[in-house]
């Protein structure tokens, strides 16, 4: 009497079991997701009305890869870093502060120049305390902008503006001691002078660099 009452409770749970059943398979309809020039398809079901795509066979159909980060997953497309635009570099021309330096630094040789050429032009004594002066402030102003250099442009210009400074204290140098020598200066002297057409023209280099923001090498300060 008992097994046959176990019998008929079965019975009885599958008649209400399987139109469950049927509802849910009712709900869910399978589906397919083809994309356009790729082989194969993944899965896709309906439920409710809505669309879900099984995420391995996504996977395989558009040859990604997928990673766990806790409960997220991760699709990484096939080739997306590879095909992502590159965003264009930057322009990276001088610093402000570099610039500010270096124009600090060519005015203080322009003015040790215009010094010298002064004297010599007007035959006048070249003294070896005021010349001196003008190398020393010089000197701390390329120093300034040494510690201004941030990019590239800068750190390509620097030794340009060291060599305009190491020239200048050259050209002193050697009209002073032709002065101590008591060698003749004439008042043209340096006209005709190729260390100093070589600072003219690598100072003209160099205002051209500072107004064009970007180094050009044209050989002038070299």
């Amino acid at each position: 009497m008992r097994i046959h009452s176990i019998k008929t409770w079965w019975a009885l749970a599958g008649l209400l079991i399987l139109p469950a059943l049927a509802l849910s398979l009712a709900a869910q309809r399978s589906n397919s997701l083809i994309i356009a020039g790729q082989p194969g398809y993944a899965k896709v079901i309906q439920v409710d009305g809505r669309n879900y795509v099984e995420v391995e066979g996504l996977v395989r159909l558009t040859n990604s890869s997928i990673s766990f980060n806790g409960n997220q997953i991760v699709l990484t497309l096939s080739g997306a870093a590879a095909d992502a635009p590159t965003p264009a570099a930057p322009a990276m021309g001088f610093s402000k502060d570099f610039v500010i330096a270096g124009i600090e630094a060519m005015a203080l040789i322009r003015e040790w120049h215009a010094a010298l050429r002064n004297a010599i032009e007007r035959s006048y004594p070249l003294g070896e305390d005021w010349l001196a002066a003008y190398r020393a402030q010089g000197l701390t102003a390329v120093r300034l902008a040494s510690v201004a250099v941030n990019t590239t442009a800068d750190k390509n210009a620097l030794p340009f503006l060291t060599n305009e400074f190491n020239n200048m204290a050259k050209l002193s140098d050697k009209y002073l001691q032709m002065a101590k020598s008591v060698t003749y200066i004439t008042p043209n002297s340096l006209d005709t002078d190729p260390l100093d057409q070589k600072i003219r023209a690598c100072a003209h280099s160099l205002a051209s660099m500072a107004t064009a923001d970007q180094f050009v090498d044209d050989g002038s300060c070299q």
